[in-house]
């Protein structure tokens, strides 16, 4: 990836970005995206998509909840790799999937979304999103269990 963008962005200041929106680098000056930008929009755009339960593996999932708990943690990026360059990126991502849901129907919702959203907001275009499913989420699985009752504190 790193060296289509070095030739992609040589000698074509004011070209548009692949991704169709405003050109990343004009006469009057360029504009770089942060991975962290790309991060959030695709685990946002990952999350608008129906039969995502969540993002993250169990272990990404565990220390996530537990720094929001401090305060610190930012569910947006959890479960999100995202490689930039100065007009491409590439999206790895980690789901967990609703049960009963289609396995590659969703994995191909969340691409076209990913793609939509990062090219429509950043003017970077996706190369590829991968999405490697880590888990099935079942009905009831988020209920707590009950305290026994013969236990005393």
């Amino acid at each position: 990836m790193a060296e289509q963008d070095k030739q992609g962005s040589q000698g074509a200041a004011s070209a548009p970005a692949a991704g169709g929106g405003q050109p990343l680098a004009t006469e009057r000056g360029t504009t770089s995206i942060d991975n962290a930008v790309v991060t959030k929009v695709a685990g946002i755009a990952a999350r608008e998509v129906r039969g995502v339960y969540e993002l993250g593996g169990g272990a990404a999932r565990a220390l996530g909840t537990m720094t929001q708990r401090v305060g610190i943690g930012d569910d947006r990026t959890q479960g999100v790799s995202v490689e930039v360059g100065e007009t491409e990126a590439a999206v790895d991502l980690t789901i967990v999937v609703e049960y009963g849901e289609s396995i590659p129907q969703v994995a191909e919702q969340i691409r076209d979304n990913i793609v939509k959203r990062v090219e429509g907001i950043t003017g970077l275009s996706v190369t590829e999103v991968n999405v490697a499913v880590n888990d099935l989420h079942f009905p009831g699985d988020d209920r707590q269990p009950a305290e026994d009752p013969a236990r005393v504190a």
